[in-house]
């Protein structure tokens, strides 16, 4: 009877301690029920997310207050913002003179289509004159030249004294004497053919005397590039005396980005500014866009041809050349108004209610602190132009739509 009496108060204990802790566990649940915080509601019985700083939009708070971050109060962010309005961040009228938001109607307007690019100056490839001996023979005379100086057209460069020239001459004099035209034309064609010039055979029939001597002349104005010719050298026909660079017209060679090079084309005008003239400004024209790019720089080169009046321009020189076409209208926002994500470019769009929302637009040309809108936008639809990153990062935290490029008007 001892054994069973006592299993019977082990039982009946461990039943009183279930009960026990049965009971407490519901009078806590009763009373954590009890204590648990009513959900938050705002005016007209909105009810309220969370609270947040309109500046720090990822910051969410549990309770009204000041915000930590800004000498503001905090925003109320309430569930049913979105349903039943149109979609869009919506800010307090107080709080838009806080944040700072701008805005500005898109409008048309025109904008320079110019941009500048660096270069140098160049000789103009084009004008170049090889100087040769037309005859074998040898330098008697060589003029006081050296490579880098600048000679007029028709200066003197070298005395050559060509010893077929005057057998030739002596053959057509001897035929001249025979009075047969045919025979005479024949002789005096083959004087043309050896190179020897029109005044040269003019003199040979005024005078009747012969001369294997010859002058060499510069052919035109500009910069001694090389210089052959010495005092006793002996030359073969078709040797390099001279080679001549014109300085009438010079190269201005500018590299331009690639990303720009739709905006160039040959025939359009240049405008062309160096250091060495302040305040002056030099005209010309896009002659040429080399086929290559570099790989270093990613650029183009764009040859410029400009006119060198006085020989003013040398080459090496450093110059700045506007570049692109006249002006024409465009549809024109700030562009500080343009968020680029890397992807697209986004503007923030007022829809006049107090909401902002973002469209996609894409632009164009960029000069003077405007930009031009190609698609997306509308002449008198209005941005944000200040604050606008803000109302960007509220539209992506609440996940409204950016309008794309087809639903504009």
């Amino acid at each position: 009877m001892t054994d069973a009496t006592s299993a019977a108060r082990w039982r009946a204990g461990i039943l009183a301690a279930v009960l026990i802790a049965g009971g407490g566990g519901y009078w806590l649940g009763l009373s954590g029920q009890s204590d648990a915080p009513t959900e938050a509601t705002g005016s007209g019985g909105r009810k309220i997310l969370y609270y947040y700083d309109p500046m720090f939009p990822n910051q969410k708070f549990d309770k009204p207050g000041k915000s930590p971050f800004m000498d503001m109060q905090l925003e109320p962010k309430y569930a049913d913002e979105g349903s039943g309005t149109a979609p869009g961040v919506s800010v307090d009228p107080a709080a838009r003179q806080s944040l700072g938001i701008r805005v500005v109607a898109a409008e048309m307007g025109s904008i320079a289509s110019t941009f500048d690019v660096n270069g140098s100056i160049d000789f103009n490839q084009r004008d170049v004159a090889i100087v040769q001996a037309r005859s074998g023979g040898f330098v008697e005379r060589v003029y006081r030249l050296a490579p880098g100086d600048v000679i007029g057209a028709g200066a003197p460069i070298a005395d050559l004294q060509l010893p077929e020239w005057g057998s030739a001459q002596t053959e057509y004099l001897s035929v001249k004497k025979l009075r047969k035209p045919e025979l005479t034309a024949a002789a005096r064609q083959r004087l043309r053919l050896m190179g020897i010039p029109e005044g040269v055979i003019a003199e040979v029939d005024r005078t009747g005397r012969t001369g294997g001597r010859l002058t060499v002349r510069a052919p035109i104005g500009g910069v001694v590039q090389t210089l052959n010719a010495r005092v006793g050298v002996t030359l073969a026909t078709g040797q390099t005396l001279a080679e001549i660079s014109g300085l009438g017209t010079v190269w201005l060679n500018a590299a331009l980005p690639e990303a720009q090079a739709a905006l160039v084309k040959t025939g359009q005008r240049a405008t062309a500014t160096l250091t060495a003239f302040p305040g002056e400004s030099f005209a010309g024209r896009v002659i040429a866009i080399l086929p290559t790019a570099s790989a270093d720089s990613r650029t183009l080169t764009v040859r410029v041809e400009l006119a060198n009046r006085g020989g003013r321009l040398r080459p090496g020189m450093f110059a700045t050349v506007a570049l692109g076409g006249d002006a024409r209208p465009a549809l024109l926002i700030p562009s500080e108004a343009v968020i680029r994500t890397g992807k697209r470019a986004i503007v923030m769009l007022e829809r006049g209610d107090g909401r902002y929302h973002p469209a996609e637009v894409v632009t164009g040309r960029e000069s003077g602190g405007k930009t031009e809108v190609l698609r997306g936008l509308a002449a008198g639809e209005k941005v944000v132009a200040s604050g606008q990153f803000l109302l960007d990062s509220e539209a992506s935290l609440t996940g409204i739509a950016v309008r794309a490029l087809e639903a504009a008007r």
